[in-house]
């Protein structure tokens, strides 16, 4: 693929700048003498602002010059600062990535970080086994923050080992262990680089906006990691959004996960439909009305947002709303050929199990994933299952055994597929969730067959562009408990796709808007090819 950024060049069809307005060391309204005659007083900014969009043409040239910083009004002075260009800081390694976000949190020990010692000892407490007991661990409230009193705190601290609901395997040649519950991901096992040490600090499911913005509940939220990329880098394809989301947000509470916050709402995720006659809510031209009338209506919304922004050169939701109105226009054409499955032959379909009802959701939503980078989308943010599915408290074996099948086969299928298109050496694939899930067995409600919120270690993997292939980094403790060593936080996830993307984290900055040392992160070298 030769899908190359572009933040400076015009879009919509090549549509080319108007010349330059004349220029004058005055403002005066004079009428100087030429050659031929008199020359016109030079025109004033705000005036060579507004008529920039007055026509159709305009409308998209003004949307990009405006976001651009090559067309804007005087504002008031700003602290020194360097816009972003869309250009990477140094050669990337990855141009797209596909997030498969996985929402309620899977059970690590029961996926990708098999315990044999949970068999071993189960029933015991942790103290009765001989084994250093994690409570006693330092780590235990050094990376941990309960939103509830820590007194009143039951959640992460049941002592009562329970065992493993599924048997385990070595996979692959690189002999990567794995459950049974994943026979189609274990065909890949070669081309994936597991995380087995991530931790977080939030024991809820805020964890799952957390896992997006680096941010617990209690602390004042920051853009999601996809907003950043938004923010960051040009367009591969000025007619589809940079940031797609497909499957949720999940819930009315977690739409932090997709949230640009002080970045603007136009570096915000699109959430789309599968459905290519109407994949975008309101974005479809109504049938009564002709292509030229809205295109007439377009241009007139052009005229009055272009003159209030001339007044009003720093109101964020405006300038949002203006790009907001000229992308989807052109998407209108773009979305619903890159949501149309009807091109996929019967085999790619049945890849990703389009042919049957437990696996045709995640499938459809992967396929259009792989669709949507093919055609240039940054970052496609994709949850295979509704808010909270994965959250086992009780029947952790039926739950999990049905889970797994649900998305096995089509994130198997995505992989191969981007292999056999060569897509796989240019897109990263990240695989995750908010938190693991307890060794101990979770005895809220008279609990007997379920494991509770783990924050403190669990698993995620990532396969593609940039990274090493069939290996292990990190552990666990042999109880699946705590993350050792230094672990990684969640943020270290966040720097190491921006760094594959060719961007650094400490470089992405705001005036006025300080981050926190945490919020960085650390590239995770260790797994980079």
């Amino acid at each position: 693929m030769n899908l190359q950024p572009t933040r400076d060049e015009p879009c919509a069809g090549g549509f080319q700048p108007p010349p330059e307005p004349v220029s004058s060391s005055s403002t005066s309204e004079v009428l100087e003498p030429t050659g031929g005659g008199w020359k016109p007083p030079a025109r004033p900014r705000r005036m060579f602002l507004s008529d920039l969009g007055m026509g159709f043409t305009g409308l998209a040239l003004g949307a990009t010059l405006f976001g651009d910083g090559v067309a804007k009004a005087a504002a008031p002075a700003q602290p020194k600062f360097s816009p972003l260009d869309g250009r990477p800081h140094f050669r990337p390694r990855a141009k797209s990535v596909i997030w498969i976000f996985l929402s309620g949190g899977y059970s690590h020990v029961e996926t990708f970080d098999p315990k044999p010692a949970l068999n071993k000892y189960a029933g015991l407490s942790f103290d009765k086994t001989p084994l250093a007991n994690p409570l006693a661990s330092d780590k235990h409230h050094k990376r941990f923050r309960s939103v509830p009193a820590q007194e009143v705190n039951v959640r992460d601290v049941y002592p009562s080992i329970y065992p493993m609901q599924v048997g385990f395997a070595p996979r692959g040649q690189c002999g990567v262990a794995m459950t049974d519950w994943w026979p189609h991901l274990a065909s890949c096992a070669d081309d994936l680089a597991f995380v087995r040490n991530m931790w977080t600090t939030d024991n809820d499911h805020f964890a799952e906006n957390q896992i997006h913005t680096g941010r617990h509940r209690l602390d004042e939220q920051q853009p999601s990691l996809g907003a950043w990329i938004h923010y960051g880098l040009g367009t591969l394809n000025e007619n589809l959004p940079k940031f797609v989301v497909l499957g949720g947000p999940t819930n009315s509470t977690t739409h932090w996960s997709i949230n640009s916050l002080y970045l603007g709402p136009e570096h915000g995720g699109v959430p789309l439909a599968l459905d290519p006659k109407n994949p975008l809510p309101f974005g479809q031209r109504d049938p009564r009305q002709s292509a030229d009338e809205q295109r007439a209506e377009y241009e007139l919304i052009g005229k009055l947002n272009r003159l209030a922004a001339v007044e009003y050169p720093q109101d964020d939701a405006l300038r949002a709303r203006i790009k907001a109105y000229e992308l989807a226009f052109r998407m209108q054409m773009a979305v619903p050929e890159a949501l149309d499955f009807a091109p996929e032959n019967e085999a790619t379909k049945k890849l990703y199990g389009l042919d049957a009802d437990a696996t045709k959701q995640a499938g459809q939503r992967l396929l259009a994933a792989r669709r949507l980078v093919e055609r240039g989308v940054r970052f496609v943010q994709v949850y295979p299952s509704g808010y909270g599915t994965w959250d086992s408290h009780q029947k952790l074996k039926d739950n999990h055994t049905r889970l797994c099948a649900s998305v096995d086969k089509p994130v198997a299928g995505l992989l191969h597929d981007l292999k056999q298109r060569g897509l796989l050496d240019e897109t990263l694939v990240v695989f995750c969730t908010e938190f693991g899930r307890t060794p101990g067995l979770e005895l809220r409600g008279g609990g007997k067959d379920g494991r509770d919120h783990h924050p403190h270690g669990f698993t995620i993997w990532m396969a593609g562009a940039g990274i090493q292939r069939g290996i292990v980094h990190g552990e666990t403790d042999e109880l699946g408990y705590h993350a050792q060593g230094e672990g990684h936080y969640v943020t270290d996830l966040h720097a190491t796709v921006l760094h594959l993307l060719g961007l650094d984290n400490r470089r992405l900055e705001v005036p006025g808007r300080k981050r926190l040392e945490i919020d960085h992160g650390h590239v995770i070298r260790e797994i980079l090819a």
